[in-house]
């Protein structure tokens, strides 16, 4: 466990995962299977299966020779996640899976079925460096970086999941980088991911950018190099304070990066992407949630395209902290919307499973409530 206040910026190198197909682009796809003595175009025909079918046993896949899925299956194919635990809630509507990596690091992701849509938060590191005090992920520390496939898998195994229920969703339509770990301090292995989740078959699962949102406690450089990546994701700021001196005991980030810094990079995501910047913002109850804080907030964000999401806290194990009380929340909600700025209060969808936010800890048997 880190030292109050200690961040973990550069993940440890132990349990690198082998790489796996869809850690390779389209061109490197094509050399791999050809260096493999493969003909080239079976590197289309096992991009299909994956994204396109969602069939990831080559033993059922009838378009390759069965000799030439086992070769593929020994080189390309090394197990990407292993279902460790499955519970859920919300009449299963809302199914939080624990899985093992190869190097025995759990990570969790969170399904949840809205009825219009699926959502998927997954996880894009196993444990978490920025030792946010509340965060049961954060608490815990930083294991090491997951890689693009590990990250992907988690969206591809939920979509196949969604595919099979009977009321006729076809794929996960929302993502959002909100499980474990600190998406913008794993970046290259992010925007690996946030492209084969975009990319057409046979590159990558096709999915809209506008459904897809990347969280992040603050790291200035990397929201800045996000904007300029050409995609068209939603960036979500983990802002929980509007002054420095209790952000940086909240988010101990804001000790490199303080509140300033964070909101400018942030307004240059939302102009150069054209996308709306979410707001996040975890109510404690009497540390943040004062009316003169939520004055002081309006202040930060009065005339700027932006959308504020207000989290009751979930409790998690060992916590000094609890969620606000209702009157204070609706105080701290009709202040924000009398200054004119879109707000809403997120429900705690996930909450009896540690499934949500704050909550993933990646643990195999339920915790004592």
């Amino acid at each position: 466990m880190p030292a109050p206040g200690e961040l973990i910026m550069i993940a440890p190198r132990r349990g690198k995962p082998p790489k796996h197909f869809i850690d390779l682009d389209v061109q490197e796809r094509r050399a791999a299977v050809s260096d493999l003595g493969l003909p080239v175009f079976r590197a289309d025909q096992i991009s299909r299966q994956w994204f396109s079918r969602l069939s990831f046993d080559p033993a059922e896949w009838s378009d390759i020779s069965p000799r030439d899925a086992e070769v593929v299956q020994q080189n390309l194919l090394p197990q990407l996640l292993a279902p460790v635990r499955q519970v859920s809630c919300d009449d299963d509507a809302t199914i939080k899976s624990v899985w093992r990596l190869h190097d025995g690091s759990l990570v969790e992701s969170v399904l949840m079925d809205y009825g219009d849509r699926v959502t998927i938060c997954v996880s894009s590191q196993a444990g978490c460096g920025m030792n946010c005090p509340f965060c049961a992920t954060g608490q815990a520390g930083l294991t090491r970086n997951l890689s693009a496939a590990e990250i992907t898998q988690q969206v591809l195994n939920g979509s196949r999941w969604v595919r099979d229920l009977p009321d006729g969703h076809q794929r996960v339509s929302n993502v959002v980088f909100m499980g474990m770990g600190e998406p913008l301090a794993n970046y290259s292995e992010l925007v690996t991911t946030l492209r084969r989740l975009i990319n057409p078959a046979p590159d990558g699962l096709g999915m809209s950018a506008r459904g897809i949102t990347v969280s992040t406690v603050g790291l200035v450089p990397r929201i800045r190099q996000l904007a300029d990546e050409g995609m068209q994701v939603r960036l979500a700021v983990s802002l929980h304070a509007p002054d420095d001196e209790l952000r940086d005991t909240l988010v101990p980030i804001n000790t490199r990066w303080p509140i300033a810094e964070v909101l400018d990079a942030a307004w240059h995501f939302g102009n150069t992407t054209g996308r709306r910047v979410s707001i996040e913002y975890a109510l404690i109850r009497d540390i943040n949630d004062q009316a003169e804080r939520a004055r002081e907030l309006a202040r930060l964000l009065r005339g700027q395209r932006v959308h504020v999401n207000l989290i009751p806290l979930n409790p998690t194990p060992g916590s000094i902290w609890t969620a606000s009380r209702r009157r204070d929340e609706r105080t701290f909600v009709k202040i924000l919307r009398d200054a004119g700025i879109s707000t809403t209060v997120r429900d705690t969808r996930g909450q009896e499973i540690d499934g949500a936010c704050g909550q993933l800890a990646a643990v195999t048997e339920a915790t004592p409530k």
